[in-house]
């Protein structure tokens, strides 16, 4: 009997099931390196995860790559896969010292910079907003030059976290402060020590929100599944809906397809899967926001492609980080319906008392998943201070418009109580 591949998976939170579930589903076997918030009890039942390796990528990721490497002598896996945004640069550098399929070094730096990302898109002649680069909170006047309303946002930031909408130059200078102080707190230092921090001012495009679904694999590109986000127009751009497939003209798509594709090229992403989010400005030209190396939401958005399309995107990434070639790259998949995510929005943020209406949610035949992340006595913070989403409901339905009556039935019963303050 064959022996079954083992691929390290790097800190995929373990409350997420899809991508344990792929594995599982695809015949492999799991190494993962927890995530710091998570627990040992509960990465341990993680489905098809074989063995636990802790390392401390954040504080110590040349000991964390020698612990690997150590690991790799004693018994050679084959695979390596990020399941977080911030373990992406130390995954492609796993993967090139242990000749391993995955990204560059140079491309897990370009996708985890949004300067970069504008800079690479401007170079390839692809959809780019004004954009300044600020170096210092006292240089927010350099952004003065931009068309308002700006958004800024961090350079190295995630989901919608420190990301504000300024639409005079008051604003601008708070909104700077604020982004500032936030990617000083969360992400690093934003002074020049940390390379890889920093607040990147850009124009506000006006025009509904999507994400793009992509798997990539000895460069060639096949984008899986578009989904509408809505009209997003902040101040703090927290995301709560998500319908696939996007219903769009096919020239639409087409454009959203193109415009991906050479993103990948412009960024060199050749190896993995990537969660790309874009702006359809006036309704009609995609212009790229910026795209991850990994997959989206945590791995949620492989429910929304895997419904919508039929690929089973998470066991593909997988398959490709393993260094084969994605079965859909031959097969012809078959789509199972439309499908629909509600992230429980946080609201005032606080300490939780329970999230209304989820109990009634969990035995409602259209829901697939319910994840809870925060549960009583957990502390949320507000937007734009993201803390995550403190439940996350997955769907599938007959048609679009279902979907969307579902979310919205979702916004009008599911919502955070909190604890009265003293």
């Amino acid at each position: 009997m064959p022996q079954r591949p083992k691929l390290v998976l790097v800190g995929q939170l373990s409350v997420f099931p899809w991508v344990f579930e792929a594995a599982e589903r695809a015949g492999i076997d799991l190494i993962l390196v927890p995530r710091g918030d998570d627990t040992t009890e509960s990465a341990g039942r993680a489905k098809a995860v074989v063995e636990l390796l802790p390392l401390d990528i954040d504080e110590d990721p040349d000991g964390a790559l020698s612990a690997l490497a150590d690991r790799y002598r004693r018994e050679p896996f084959d695979g390596i896969m990020s399941g977080n945004e911030r373990v992406i640069p130390f995954v492609a550098r796993a993967a090139r010292e242990l000749g391993l399929t995955g990204l560059t070094e140079e491309a897990a730096a370009v996708v985890r910079d949004k300067r970069s990302m504008r800079q690479r898109l401007l170079e390839a002649g692809l959809g780019v907003p004004g954009f300044v680069v600020i170096k210092d909170p006292d240089s927010w006047t350099d952004a003065l030059t931009l068309r308002f309303p700006v958004v800024v946002k961090p350079a190295n930031g995630h989901s919608s976290f420190g990301v504000i909408r300024a639409d005079d130059g008051d604003a601008l200078e708070q909104a700077v402060a604020r982004t500032w102080q936030l990617v000083e707190t969360h992400l690093g230092a934003a002074d020049g020590s940390d390379p890889d921090a920093g607040v990147l001012v850009e124009e506000y495009l006006d025009g509904p929100e999507l994400s793009a679904e992509s798997l990539v694999h000895d460069g060639r590109v096949r984008v899986c599944a578009v989904s509408w986000k809505g009209q997003l127009t902040g101040p703090y751009f927290e995301e709560t809906t998500l319908r696939a497939p996007a219903q769009l003209p096919a020239e639409i798509l087409a454009a959203i397809e193109a415009e991906v594709i050479g993103a990948h090229h412009a960024f060199g992403v050749t190896e993995g899967t990537t969660h790309t989010e874009l702006r359809l400005v006036g309704g009609v030209r995609p212009v790229l926001l910026e795209m991850t190396a990994r997959l989206g939401g945590g791995g949620n958005m492989h429910h929304l492609t895997h419904v919508s399309s039929g690929i089973d995107l998470a066991a593909e990434a997988l398959r490709i980080h393993l260094g084969r070639e994605p079965l859909c790259w031959r097969a012809k998949p078959a789509p199972a319906g439309h499908a629909a995510a509600y992230l429980v929005p946080i609201g005032s943020g606080g300490r939780v008392k329970q999230i209304r209406g989820l109990d009634a949610v969990r035995t409602d035949p259209r829901v697939d998943y319910v994840v809870q992340t925060a549960g009583p006595g957990a502390e949320l913070r507000p937007y734009p201070d993201w803390t995550g989403n403190p439940a996350v409901v997955l769907s599938h339905h007959e048609s679009d418009a279902e979907a969307q009556a579902y979310l919205d039935h979702l916004a009008r019963t599911l919502h955070v109580e909190y604890e009265e303050q003293d």
